[in-house]
């Protein structure tokens, strides 16, 4: 399940779309996507029931795994519309990679219910950015967490 119509996945080019958490050409992936909404970024999965860690909850690894690709998605598209361009509009969106992970996890997440993570971008340097993340099951908020976003460096596709 998704609503977010443009995603910065869905522009990333084909060698950098493989992630297992949201990579487009992944098969076996989660397929997760991140768009803009207002000033804030979005993504909304609704976990499977192999993502259950006990019968009625959600598994801790599968949210941090929203919270990190929802982190990377987000630094990508706010560097991209810091840098004038629109998802969507030709330009291929940068790529990041995870500097830092943290994820505290304020209530057991239920089964059953769409998650929504909600980020705020925060750029700390010309390549790094922080996005603060806050998901929801519902209308509560089940998780906060936090990802150091850097620019992928150009020798990650070097052989």
């Amino acid at each position: 399940m998704s609503d977010v119509k443009k995603a910065v996945q869905d522009f990333y080019a084909d060698d950098y779309s493989w992630c297992y958490g949201c990579g487009r050409l992944n098969e076996e992936g989660l397929h997760l996507r991140t768009g803009w909404e207002g000033e804030n970024t979005i993504t909304i999965y609704e976990p499977r029931p192999e993502h259950k860690a006990i019968p009625g909850f959600i598994y801790g690894g599968l949210i941090a795994s929203l919270v990190d690709c929802h982190g990377t998605g987000s630094a990508s598209a706010a560097l991209h519309k810091k840098n004038g361009h629109e998802l969507g509009d030709g330009t291929e969106p940068p790529r990041f990679v995870t500097a830092s992970l943290h994820v505290d996890y304020l209530k057991p997440t239920p089964a059953g219910v769409p998650l929504k993570a909600i980020g705020t971008p925060e750029e700390i340097h010309p390549k790094k950015w922080k996005i603060h993340t806050k998901v929801y099951a519902g209308d509560e908020c089940v998780v906060k967490g936090e990802v150091d976003a850097a620019v992928m460096p150009d020798t990650f596709m070097k052989k």
